[in-house]
C-alpha cells in the first residue's frame, strides 16, 4: 500500500517527465530516422553490390567452365580429325608401298620376266631349228622328186618326139622354101587382135587425161581440207598385222537388186563382153600349107 501511495504521489511528476522525454525524443526522431534510412540504404547498397559481385563471379566461373567445355569438345574433334587424317595418310603410304612392291613383282614375274623370256626364246629357237631341219629334208626330197620327174618328163618327151618323127627316116629330101621366108613366118611379130587394138574402156583414159590436165593447172598440189578434218590429212596406212587379202567388197561393186534364184535359167552370170573372133583377127595374116598368105 505504501508503494501504491508513493507511486500515486509521484504520478504528476511522471506525467511531466514522460511528456518532456517524449518531446525531446521527437526533436531527434526525424534526424535519427534519416540517419537510419541512410545507414540502411548504404548497407543494403553494399549488400546488393556484394551480391552482384558474387553473381558476377559465379557467372564468370560458369562461363569459364562452359567455354572450357566447348573448347575441350572442339579441340577433341580437331584431335580426332587430325588423328584420322594422320592415320589415313599412314594407311595410304602403306598401301602405296604394298602396291609398289606388288606391281614390281607382277611386272617382273608376268610382264618382263627375263628368265621366262629366255626360256621361251630358247624353246622358239629349238622349235625353229627342228622346223628348219624338217623343211630342209622336205626341200631335198621335193628337189629329188622334181629332178626325177624332170628326167622322166624329158625321157617321155624324147620318146614322143621319136614316135612322131620316125617316119622322117623314110621321107625323101625335096626342095623347100627360102630359109629367111620360113624364119619370117615363124618369128613374126606379135600383132594385137581387134579387141586389144581398140580399147573397150575409152572413158577411163580420157578421164585420166582430164585429171592430169587439171593437176597441171593447179597452183598447189596439196588438197584443201575443211577445218573440221585438218588432223585427217594424213593417209591411213593399214598395219601389217591388221591388213588382209580377205577384204569386203566395196560398195560401188555391190549390187542392191533383189534376186530370185528360182527364176534363173542357168547358174552362169550374163556376159556383157564376149571374146574376139580369131578368124577376123587373122584375116590376111595367116599362111596356108603351101606357104601362101590367106
Amino acid at each position: 500500500m505504501a508503494t501504491l501511495a508513493r507511486l500515486q504521489a509521484r504520478s504528476r511528476f511522471l506525467e511531466n517527465q514522460y511528456y518532456f522525454r517524449n518531446s525531446v525524443v521527437d526533436a531527434f526522431r526525424k534526424k535519427e530516422n534519416c540517419a537510419a534510412v541512410k545507414i540502411q540504404s548504404w548497407f543494403r547498397g553494399c549488400q546488393v553490390r556484394a551480391y552482384i559481385r558474387h553473381l558476377h563471379r559465379i557467372a564468370i566461373i560458369i562461363q569459364k567452365w562452359w567455354r572450357g567445355y566447348l573448347s575441350r569438345k572442339h579441340y577433341q574433334l580437331k584431335v580426332e580429325v587430325a588423328y584420322y587424317t594422320m592415320k589415313m595418310e599412314l594407311y595410304n603410304a602403306m598401301a602405296v608401298r604394298i602396291q609398289r612392291r606388288w606391281r614390281a613383282y607382277k611386272v617382273r614375274k608376268y610382264c618382263f620376266n627375263y628368265f621366262y623370256y629366255k626360256q621361251y626364246l630358247r624353246a622358239v629357237s629349238e622349235a625353229n631349228e627342228t622346223v628348219r631341219e624338217i623343211l630342209q629334208e622336205y626341200a631335198e626330197i621335193q628337189e629329188s622328186e622334181e629332178k626325177k620327174a624332170e628326167l622322166e618328163r624329158e625321157e617321155k618327151q624324147r620318146a614322143e618326139e621319136a614316135r612322131k618323127m620316125h617316119y622322117l627316116l623314110s621321107t625323101k629330101q625335096g626342095p623347100f622354101r627360102n630359109i629367111n621366108e620360113v624364119l619370117e613366118q615363124r618369128y613374126k611379130p606379135l600383132e594385137p587382135t581387134l579387141r586389144v587394138a581398140q580399147p573397150i574402156d575409152e572413158l577411163t583414159p580420157a578421164r585420166q587425161e582430164f585429171q592430169g590436165q587439171e593437176w597441171v593447172r593447179n597452183i598447189s598440189d596439196k588438197m584443201f581440207l575443211p577445218f573440221s578434218s585438218h588432223h585427217k590429212k594424213e593417209k591411213y596406212m593399214p598395219s601389217l598385222f591388221s591388213s588382209s587379202k580377205y577384204d569386203p567388197i566395196s560398195c560401188r561393186k555391190q549390187g542392191f537388186r533383189s534376186e530370185n534364184p528360182g527364176k534363173w535359167i542357168c547358174d552362169k552370170d550374163f556376159q556383157t563382153v564376149f571374146p574376139s573372133v580369131d578368124l577376123f583377127s587373122k584375116y590376111g595374116k595367116s599362111y596356108s600349107r603351101a606357104g601362101q598368105i590367106v
